[in-house]
């Protein structure tokens, strides 16, 4: 059944909703219009049990405390871009920072933190739009931009839309926090996890790429046979000490709509495969949850408590022009799609 109900209201007195979709047997998507955020993901584990498999937070004010992006649209710009400059049509654009000197996911105020308006509502599936003005964080060009969630059978499929009114750089995706565990059963340490990339992109100790990518062949970056997440994050490589963990852009194998990645929990049985069309998967292994924000379970999220499979262009790529372009000119249509595609699995 399709509900909708408030979640709580902003300080301006806004009504933040959240909307409910799919049913059981399949997947069951909890999305707030407060950043379109993934609130609540419910799945049939491979052990019988439904579990919520995302991180979320309680109410509205946790949600604007928190700098963890959790579960939002991210945008303008998914990942870093240095000292937040960037070359634009020969003039140098400054948007914000707040990340080491960097720009992080759209600068202090992106996609994640906007009230979205609902535009559709339906049993299985729900679209939200947002209008970025001429300007937002520095960007140019006012962005009109949609996300779509629809349930099908045992698939969440997301799928972002945009377009400018004047030549900007667009890059967006979802930040959802995976643990097939359950949320708040503890870290990701024991997943299993396979990504198809034969390479990453080694980045400063700010998160700014060093230059080119390099084989994961021989590092702890390697998941090209599935592996536990754990021992890569303890691994001595100086990325990972760096990061505290994972937080880096892997380049996916291929072109087109294809398999990124599979998670999986032989915990509860619960396989999870990622499809998207982007060329890179940032994988961050929530290196600095520090307890600080509270959980939806009632608890405090706390370092490697979830895992985010973030579909995207590469870090930086407004100053790599090599890289996947991210540049939006009016007449153009910004699209994106993912898809979570739930399984049960067995055990090793």
């Amino acid at each position: 059944m399709t509900t909708d109900r408030v979640f709580g209201q902003l300080p301006d007195g806004r009504v933040v909703r959240l909307l409910s979709i799919g049913s059981a047997p399949g997947p069951v998507v909890e999305v707030l219009a407060l950043g379109a955020t993934v609130h609540r993901l419910e799945v049939a584990c491979g052990d019988g049990v439904r579990r919520n498999v995302v991180l979320g937070h309680p109410d509205v004010a946790e949600r604007l405390a928190s700098g963890d992006y959790i579960g939002g649209t991210i945008g303008r710009y998914a990942n870093r871009i240095a000292a937040g400059r960037f070359p634009l049509d020969g003039r140098e654009v400054q948007v914000g920072t707040h990340d080491r000197g960097n720009s992080l996911h759209g600068g202090p105020e992106g996609f994640d933190s906007h009230l979205w308006d609902v535009v559709e509502h339906r049993p299985d599936e729900v679209l939200l739009s947002m209008t970025s003005p001429d300007g937002d964080q520095g960007f140019p060009g006012a962005v009109s931009a949609s996300v779509r969630y629809r349930v099908d059978d045992d698939t969440v499929a997301v799928t972002m839309e945009a377009t400018t009114d004047a030549t900007t750089v667009l890059n967006m995706t979802n930040h959802a926090y995976l643990n097939l565990d359950g949320e708040g059963a503890g870290t990701i340490d024991g997943h299993v996890l396979l990504l198809e990339a034969d390479a990453y992109t080694p980045v400063d100790a700010t998160g700014i790429p060093l230059g080119e990518h390099a084989p994961v062949d021989g590092t702890p970056f390697d998941f090209r046979q599935a592996a536990r997440v754990g021992p890569a994050l303890r691994a001595e490589h100086p990325q990972v000490a760096d990061a505290r963990g994972i937080d880096h852009n892997y380049v996916v194998r291929g072109t087109g709509f294809r398999r990124a990645a599979v998670l999986d929990s032989r915990r509860t049985g619960t396989r999870l495969e990622l499809w998207s069309d982007q060329p890179g998967l940032q994988v961050y292994t929530g290196n600095f949850l520090d307890g600080t924000r509270r959980s939806t379970g009632g608890a405090r999220y706390r370092q490697g408590d979830g895992i985010a499979l973030e579909p995207q262009l590469y870090p930086d790529s407004p100053n790599r022009p090599a890289w996947p372009s991210a540049v939006l000119r009016p007449g153009e249509v910004y699209r994106t799609a993912m898809e979570w595609r739930f399984s049960p699995v067995g055990p090793t």
